[in-house]
């Protein structure tokens, strides 16, 4: 039972379904988190005394601040409707959310409040998705999305790992890096259902310009194997590294999953619908994942540049665009909305690009590195700040569109039509084609 305040405050739009909190916490503490760590970093800004210093209170607050948001966000929303179940109320919305605070107060006030209680907060909110979800994913007959489970509860486990580390007095970096790793299995995963419905509707509406038949243009499929393929190799990745960081066995493995990430990418040459605002924003993050691993895998074999340069394609590109093309096509449509095709949104995808590229440039050796990580961050900072603008007001504002809850939007003058034909690998999802 809420009190008579938290009661009102579960009414509030910002509540209505648990994306919108999540995903403006995501935004804010994209451009917030980076802003005070280079302030740290680049200016002698004096961050809390949190365990690991400056440089783990940057990764930390990255992997486990902004990526947990993301996820609980995107989970807690898409889970039920990918397996057709209740979406959950406003009270868990407000839960999470707070929960979420919380982490981020008790991580900050470790040096007061000592250790354990930002691990048991932690620990608890990562295990809490898979835990809420498991039922639903487990139970789906055809199995249709159970790599969601998995890769929530590798999560949780990478998340106690850290914190077992800390409570040791280890180094826990290892754990962040095996949380990246996860990070990517989580993107394949989310990427291939959400690239059906936006590559599938890019190839509609060039059946529909180009008056083409269905056999004039193919019909975009993730296909399994390939998927499938991708993660094993990231997740014999994730265990090479840990058991191994900087071998050269760990370096092979890294090029063996650039290379099944760029097979992946096989599935998506579909003719010009791959390079619509959407379609070519998803595909980008293939782009930089794949030159990520591949970045990661010619450091290790003893190639002149820094590993941290394949780290930050997966983190700036792999991880960040990921996100943020989800938040403006998740966070809109679910917040009864339509996609918005202002000039802002592939230039906050290029923003993020320039990021990656930048910061990874600083890794090689004679480059003006303290500047190119200043203008990186600078980068990153304008790309989530355009998101906080204009897509802010969609998250904590009414719905436009006439519906409720989660469901997606739908063009007021079709409400009360025939529901339109669902996509057979997105149940629950209307494939409005």
């Amino acid at each position: 039972m809420l009190t008579p305040a938290l009661a009102r405050l579960a009414r509030l739009p910002l509540f209505s379904c648990p994306f919108r909190a999540m995903f403006l916490a995501t935004a804010l503490w994209c451009a917030a988190g980076i802003a005070i760590s280079g302030a740290a970093f680049s200016l002698g800004f004096a961050l809390p005394a949190a365990p690991g210093g400056v440089l783990l209170w940057h990764a930390h607050e990255l992997m486990f601040g902004v990526g947990l948001a993301a996820i609980a966000g995107f989970v807690l929303t898409a889970v039920p409707e990918f397996t057709d179940t209740p979406p959950f109320a406003a009270r868990v919305s407000l839960a999470i959310a707070l929960a979420w605070i919380a982490v981020r107060v008790a991580f900050w006030l470790s040096p007061v409040l000592g250790p354990w209680p930002a691990a048991l907060a932690e620990v608890g909110f990562a295990a809490a998705l898979p835990s809420m979800l498991g039922a639903r994913l487990l139970r789906d007959p055809q199995r249709r999305h159970r790599g969601f489970f998995w890769g929530l509860a590798v999560f949780a486990l990478v998340t106690a790992g850290f914190w077992l580390d800390v409570l040791r007095g280890g180094w826990p970096m290892r754990w962040v890096h095996a949380a990246l790793d996860a990070m990517m299995v989580l993107v394949v995963v989310a990427m291939s259902r959400i690239s059906m419905r936006i590559v599938n509707d890019a190839l509609d509406a060039r059946r529909a310009a180009a008056a083409a038949t269905d056999d004039d243009l193919p019909e975009y499929r993730a296909r399994p194997p390939r998927r499938n393929l991708a993660i094993v190799a990231i997740a014999l990745h994730a265990l090479a590294a840990f058991a191994a960081p900087g071998s050269a066995i760990t370096g092979w493995i890294a090029l063996a999953a650039a290379a099944a990430v760029l097979n992946l990418m096989n599935d998506w040459h579909v003719g010009r619908a791959l390079f619509g605002r959407w379609a070519s924003m998803l595909y980008a993050v293939y782009w930089t994942m794949a030159l990520g691993y591949a970045w990661l895998g010619a450091a290790r074999l003893g190639a002149p540049i820094a590993a941290s340069g394949g780290t930050h394609l997966l983190t700036i590109g792999g991880m960040g665009l990921s996100i943020y093309a989800v938040l403006n096509i998740a966070g809109r449509m679910h917040a009864g909305r339509p996609l918005d095709e202002q000039w802002w949104t592939p230039a906050g995808a290029a923003l993020l690009v320039a990021a990656a590229a930048m910061r990874t440039a600083a890794g090689i050796g004679g480059a003006p590195a303290d500047v190119l990580i200043a203008l990186s961050s600078l980068a990153w900072i304008a790309a989530w700040s355009l998101v906080l603008v204009h897509l802010g007001p969609s998250w904590w504002g009414l719905r436009a569109d006439g519906g409720s809850g989660c469901e997606e939007w739908v063009d007021p003058a079709l409400r009360g039509a025939p529901p339109p034909r669902c996509d057979p690998m997105m149940p629950g999802v209307e494939a409005q084609r």
